[in-house]
């Protein structure tokens, strides 16, 4: 199977060429057909294994095939991701996927002014990504009206219960039209995303991809090594690996 099979338009199936996407992952190869006929979808999948292309491409499609002018702070699509750096992570691929297309997004999260996201949603956006609180933000000072939406994403939303927005999400969903396409992706199964599910989701399809069980994409090392010489031994790691992407925890910012 290849994206050309999955019933995308040329402008996105170009997008995909440039961006050097070549086979659809199985949560996107599933997923895709189902939202882009409008169905609610609950989607089960490890983290990095395509969930992002496999929401934003179908409702890219369903924008595509239903033009319409974006209307000031009313935004078509809502995509809702628990932290800020994963809304723009969001962003920055529907930015590529829409590459070739006149679909307008913004990206609105804490941690930054709120003027920049309230002039761009005046402005009129077909698709928002959102941090929950700061989505709060906004319809707190009425510069995103919610009335119109078409379709609402919920992506990791085991990390958002787990992080208390769950309150949050409540209140957004009371805001949101009864008639709209919902999807809800995970990457586990708990009671809690059960019970959103069910109070978010019409006769939703359910697709499982390898549930998060434990962490087997990832391999684990410790080195017992004296305070003194952490340095050295993350430089000599690597260098002797190879290593072109590093990601250092450390304790205080000027370390």
């Amino acid at each position: 199977m290849t994206f050309h099979t999955l019933g995308l338009s040329a402008p996105l199936l170009d997008a995909i060429d440039a961006m050097g996407y070549t086979m659809p992952t199985p949560i996107q190869a599933k997923a895709i057909p189902f939202i882009v006929k409008g169905t609610d979808v609950l989607g089960i999948a490890q983290t990095g294994t395509g969930k992002t292309a496999a929401f934003a491409l179908p409702i890219l499609e369903e924008l595509l095939q239903f033009p319409k002018r974006p209307l000031p702070n009313a935004p078509r699509a809502l995509i809702l991701a628990p932290t800020r750096e994963l809304a723009q992570q969001i962003f920055e691929a529907i930015e590529g996927f829409a590459q070739n297309t006149s679909i307008q997004s913004a990206v609105a999260y804490g941690g930054v002014s709120i003027v920049t996201q309230t002039k761009a949603l005046e402005a009129g956006v077909d698709i928002l990504v959102a941090t929950p609180g700061r989505l709060m933000d906004h319809m707190r000072q009425k510069t995103v009206d919610l009335s119109r939406l078409e379709c609402l994403v919920l992506d990791e939303a085991d990390r958002m219960l787990d992080m208390g927005f769950v309150k949050d999400i409540r209140a957004i969903l009371r805001y949101c039209p009864a008639e709209k396409q919902s999807i809800l992706l995970s990457a586990t199964m708990s009671a809690e995303i059960r019970g959103l599910a069910r109070s978010m989701l019409h006769s939703p399809k359910v697709i499982e991809i390898a549930p998060n069980k434990d962490v087997a994409l990832i391999e684990q090392t410790i080195y017992r090594v004296a305070q003194s010489r952490k340095r050295d031994l993350l430089r000599d790691l690597i260098v002797d690996n190879g290593w072109e992407q590093t990601l250092v925890f450390t304790r205080m910012k000027h370390a």
